[in-house]
């Protein structure tokens, strides 16, 4: 009987097994990284021990350390959630070693798995289809992948024999950097193919369930960014063909405990792809289905209780999208989230909270909004709703990404892949959200940054805001989004209510609510609606000096650790060239050369740390 559980991860994950904890009275216990100390994980927790350091292989990857934590704190049982160790062998086998409770399958299995290279060959035994493995890629494009772990890290595609040898090592690095292995292997990439997953469990009684299946296509930078259960593009006859694949790989490899077999479906052809060990981030649409709580599940298992014969039927839609803090280039932000409120009829599994601290040392998920309905246009129409009217403020995200996805026709029809969102993908060139300023949006920013002024007003403070005996010109708001002219007002609209946080407008007939947030005097103004949302910076009247950066550099896109340059002083380049590689939030990023020239400088070095802005180096065009 587990009475104390330690989950040796963070975030979101820690937050959710906690939740089932509670509801068990599972006493709990946090672990958390220097920039984790005030996460909302730890303070959930019963208990919490500090890991010293930011670095994952120093925090949450180290075994010794968060086993110490367990005599520490009591822990008699451990959940290793996703990412980190939760697919590492040597750490179950560590924990079972150590007297306590593993909440996840046997080491054995986790090893059989935990090399992609080995799995493969135990599922072609086990009459699972497999894409083959290259040794040496003859034909492109490829697949290079990591052997360990998953979440799209160490993974490259290659189009050209040229690029492979750059590419390989790049994925290596990253594969070593994020799992401690940097064993890689080369298949064919199968383009325009779904990727569909069945969410297996597995008791130590012999019985395995298949809990159907989850459409996981749309995905950038091979992460997943929106799934749903069950697949809208799977027939009956494929769906018990795929679920009886994954049980039949389940049992080749004696497994006990939830888990995921994934598989790239295209028409009717299936191919593995691996098998994660582990539960998934995208769990809770199976949960929502079938009416279930896998972690409750998991822990159960793990006590040693037997799964009834049959599982549940499933009932309904649900659809998932991953809230990432990352601007549209798919690049990670990091700063104070000021404001995270989500809306509506949907389950939000979150590891953020209002105030919270977006740390570039981590992944850069924020939450996991879902939403379920008797049928897939109801989930989708929630999501969508949910999503527009949510307060995110302080951190840029990929809500009108997300809001995009769900409008777009192609999505709707379910017709998706995994070139959804590539550059000429179904996605690209579809109509947008609008991201500028709408008028009424501006226009009430406009008038509740004049009550705010009048509300803080030392004299003279009942005088109407901007009064004077003559009038001269219109009084505007400008912001570089938009500029609007706000007395008088626009015709056709009237002001029903105006105040520093709240501002009610009508026109034409129609009441409009606006909730207005601004955190720093001059700083970034949050306009929420009904509708959706606006994001206004002001300019100032009069401009402090502001330092330029000389013409041609190159920027850090956002925090992060310099791990390689690519080019020295003097060296030619060419638009497209990677010049230096950052790493943040355990991805590589390419900082290339926006123009053919020559570096006349570089400004860090191997291993420097650099904030967002930074000068990296800088191109000079042409040919001097």
């Amino acid at each position: 009987m587990i009475t104390r559980l330690l989950v040796a991860n963070r975030g979101e994950i820690a937050r959710r097994v906690f939740r089932t904890c509670r509801s068990l009275g599972i006493s709990t216990v946090a672990v958390c990284s220097d920039p984790d100390a005030d996460a909302p994980h730890v303070a959930e927790a019963d208990l919490a021990v500090r890991l010293p350091g930011a670095r994952p292989s120093d925090t949450y990857l180290d075994i010794g350390r968060i086993l110490d934590a367990c005599r520490a704190s009591g822990a008699d049982a451990v959940h290793p959630g996703y990412g980190f160790l939760s697919e590492n062998a040597a750490f179950a086998r560590a924990v079972l070693e150590a007297g306590l409770v593993w909440v996840g399958p046997p080491p054995e299995a986790v090893a059989a798995m935990g090399s992609k290279i080995e799995a493969k060959r135990l599922m072609a035994e086990a009459g699972v289809p497999v894409l083959p493995s290259l040794d040496a890629p003859g034909e492109f494009p490829v697949l290079v992948k990591a052997s360990a772990g998953g979440g799209g890290r160490g993974m490259r595609i290659v189009r050209e024999a040229a690029e492979f040898e750059r590419e390989l090592e790049s994925a290596r690095r990253e594969a070593a950097a994020a799992f401690g292995d940097g064993t890689v292997f080369v298949e064919p990439l199968l383009e325009a193919a779904r990727h569909v997953e069945v969410q297996v469990l597995a008791d130590r009684h012999g019985t395995v369930w298949a809990l159907g299946e989850r459409e996981c296509s749309v995905q950038r930078r091979h992460q997943k960014v929106v799934e749903e259960c069950p697949s809208p593009g799977i027939s009956p006859e494929l769906r018990e063909r795929l679920c009886e694949a994954a049980v039949r790989a389940a049992r080749k490899i004696g497994y006990v405990g939830a888990g995921t077999v994934e598989f790239l479906v295209k028409g009717e052809r299936v191919a593995f792809l691996e098998m994660n060990t582990r539960l998934q981030v995208e769990h809770p649409v199976t949960e929502l289905v079938y009416g279930v709580d896998l972690v409750r599940l998991q822990l159960e298992v793990a006590e040693g209780a037997a799964l009834p014969p049959v599982p549940p039927e499933p009932s309904g839609y649900a659809v998932e999208v991953r809230l990432y803090a990352e601007d549209g280039e798919y690049l990670p932000q990091s700063g104070v989230l000021r404001q995270f409120e989500v809306p509506g009829d949907v389950r939000v599994d979150s590891g953020v909270e209002s105030g919270s601290v977006v740390s570039p040392h981590y992944d850069a998920m924020l939450a996991k909004v879902i939403a379920h309905g008797s049928s897939r246009a109801e989930a989708v129409r929630k999501l969508g709703t949910a999503l527009r009217q949510a307060k995110l403020h302080g951190v840029t995200t990929n809500r009108d990404l997300l809001v995009k996805i769900l409008k777009n026709q192609d999505f709707l029809a379910g017709d998706t892949h995994t070139g959804f969102l590539s550059p000429d993908g179904p996605l690209h060139g579809s109509e947008a959200p609008p991201t500028g300023a709408p008028e009424l949006p501006a226009l009430a920013a406009a008038l509740a940054m004049a009550a705010a002024n009048r509300s803080r007003a030392k004299v003279l403070a009942d005088l109407p805001s901007g009064w004077r005996n003559v009038r001269s010109q219109p009084r505007r708001a400008r912001f570089e989004e938009a500029e609007v002219v706000y007395d008088p007002l626009p015709e056709g609209v009237t002001v029903v209510g105006a105040e520093p946080y709240k501002v009610v407008l009508e026109r034409d007939g129609v009441r409009h609510t606006f909730e207005i947030a601004q955190y720093d005097e001059g700083g970034k103004v949050y306009v929420d609606h009904v509708s959706g949302h606006a994001e206004l910076t002001p300019i100032p009247r009069l401009p402090e000096p502001v330092e330029h950066v000389a013409p041609g550099s190159l920027l850090a896109p956002m925090p992060g650790s310099v791990l390689r340059i690519e080019m020295e002083p003097g060296d030619r380049v060419t638009k497209g060239q990677p010049v230096l590689v950052l790493e943040a939030m355990k991805m590589e990023h390419r900082i290339a050369a926006p123009a053919d020239g020559v570096v006349s400088g570089v400004h860090v070095e191997k291993g420097q740390q650099v904030d967002a802005g930074a000068v990296l180096a800088i191109i000079q065009e042409g040919n001097p």
